[in-house]
């Protein structure tokens, strides 16, 4: 449902731009009074691996207050005049019923910054996205700057929530060791050069880093109500992006409840939240199920890079299709309506789920973590313990 941008927009943030700008990260907020002081005291304080402070010329922070009823324009605009050199912008904007929404604010925004940094960077330039309920880590910017110069297209910071509602803390645990745990079996199975371990799972709006040029070949942010960063994400695994999901950068997220959204990390907790009212256990693809998806994967990767016709592939095919167990002429059709691997896999694991695959199975959470413990302490040789403590450590940190 995308819809058309105000007329406005082409006209926010038109000030001056540092000629030595490399990087513009975007915060839209929307009655944000309670929070926005301590996101742009985070934003101001970046420091570089040895604790000293970055080079303030190379970024900047874009602030549109959208439909704001509270304070958060003018707290921004004193905040500005207190600190005359960071490098903030401040816009507000009053979005009408059908566009106010977060796609629309975070387009605007990204928008806004892509233009800016084309006439400065060109398309090497990176746009960066958080939230104004969030604070990002001292070393955010620098560690998000060496990961797109060691070639990656887009950033994926790990999202640590701040006082995780104890009510849904176990579901946010669990959810959290079962997603590092099949992204750790993925490396193994299928690794990814410009994504090794150790990595995380997390690319969303909070912390999501994209070069002007991967920003413009994946279509831009799309404009819907919610899950805007998620359908983004998407369209930049169908063009192939190169996707870091980098350790080191973090940022530390509210935990509430009420959220802005009809679906984002807030609305998530009150599910986790009902669900442990109803004693009710999330259910999960199991190991054996993530183990055929993997390999499946990098094999089929295997074919598409060794760059060879379609005709001279097709014994190479012709047996992964047996071993799959799934039709050759399906296979064949979609690659033949594909130009990007990702956007391949998507189609086949959409294949296999709507064919209801007999390697597909689902079980309860706690059995798939178990298993995928025990798979790595039987494959890599370690203790249960130090697997658990890896794990464990690793969990805590992103729940907070």
């Amino acid at each position: 449902m995308n819809q058309n941008l105000p007329t406005k927009a082409k006209s926010l943030f038109d000030g001056k731009i540092n000629p030595s700008l490399k990087l513009s990260v975007i915060v839209p907020a929307k009655n944000e009074s309670a929070f926005i002081i301590q996101t742009l005291d985070a934003l101001r304080f970046q420091l570089n691996d040895l604790g000293v402070a970055i080079n303030s010329d190379l970024y900047e922070i874009l602030v549109l207050a959208n439909n704001c009823s509270d304070d958060t324009f003018n707290i921004c605009k004193a905040y500005q005049q207190n600190h005359p050199r960071f490098n903030l912008h401040i816009e507000r904007i009053l979005l009408n019923k059908e566009s106010a929404h977060i796609g629309t604010a975070r387009r605007l925004l990204m928008d806004a910054a892509y233009r800016r940094l084309t006439n400065v960077a060109g398309e090497k330039g990176i746009i960066v996205s958080t939230d104004a309920d969030s604070e990002v880590a001292p070393d955010w910017i620098y560690h998000i700057l060496k990961e797109i110069s060691h070639g990656a297209d887009v950033v994926g910071g790990r999202i640590l929530p701040k006082d995780t509602p104890s009510i849904s803390r176990t579901h946010h645990l669990r959810d959290v060791t079962y997603r590092f745990l099949k992204s750790q079996l993925e490396s193994a199975i299928d690794p990814c050069e410009s994504n090794p371990w150790p990595r995380h799972f997390q690319c969303y709006g909070p912390s999501l880093a994209v070069t002007c040029e991967m920003y413009e070949k994946a279509g831009r942010l799309p404009i819907i109500p919610y899950l805007e960063d998620e359908e983004f994400r998407k369209a930049l695994k169908r063009v192939d992006a190169k996707i870091r999901h980098s350790p080191h950068v973090r940022i530390y997220t509210s935990g509430r409840l009420d959220g802005r959204v009809k679906f984002g990390f807030s609305v998530q907790l009150k599910h986790w939240s009902d669900m442990s009212l109803r004693s009710e256990e999330e259910q999960v693809e199991s190991l054996e199920t993530l183990i055929f998806k993997f390999e499946f994967k990098n094999n089929l990767r295997k074919i598409w890079n060794d760059g060879k016709s379609l005709i001279n592939a097709n014994q190479s095919l012709v047996q992964l299709s047996k071993w799959a167990d799934i039709n050759h002429t399906s296979l064949i059709n979609l690659i033949t309506t594909s130009i990007y691997f990702e956007s391949l896999w998507e189609k086949v694991e959409q294949y296999l789920h709507e064919g209801l695959h007999h390697s597909i199975h689902y079980q309860s959470i706690n059995l798939a973590i178990n298993s995928l413990r025990m798979h790595f302490h039987q494959t890599r040789k370690i203790t249960i313990k130090e697997l658990n403590n890896n794990v464990l450590m690793d969990s805590e940190a992103m729940v907070g």
